[in-house]
């Protein structure tokens, strides 16, 4: 069996569901509490090219952090990852990786596909 692992926020409803769903399937992931356990700018790198390349699914952009980072819309695929590195706040959750593959649990069982 891969190794599953999920980026996760224990404070949030939608990375608990996930990390849950995981759990109800028999599946004990590696979990990454990526605000005590920032990720490197690589790391991220690595998640938006495991998620298709599309960086906009990747970061959050209501947090206050988003603004106050000077990224926008047209934002490149290396500053976004340098600003989740800096900002891990900025970063969307629940991600889950499997393999060479990744989903956002958004909706939670949006992550099944990757398993």
């Amino acid at each position: 069996m891969k190794r599953v692992t999920i980026y996760h926020n224990p404070r949030c409803t939608k990375s608990r569901e996930t990390l849950a769903l995981l759990k109800e399937r028999g599946i004990e992931p590696a979990v990454v509490e990526y605000l005590k356990e920032p990720l490197t700018k690589d790391a991220v790198k690595a998640l938006i090219k495991m998620l298709g390349g599309d960086t906009a699914q990747i970061v959050r952009t209501k947090e206050a952090a988003y603004k106050d980072s000077g990224l926008t819309a047209k934002s490149t695929p290396d500053q976004i990852a340098s600003a989740i590195a800096k900002e891990p706040i900025l970063l969307e959750r629940p991600i889950v990786v499997s393999g060479k593959k990744a989903a956002i649990g958004r909706p939670p069982e949006n992550v099944l596909k990757v398993l």
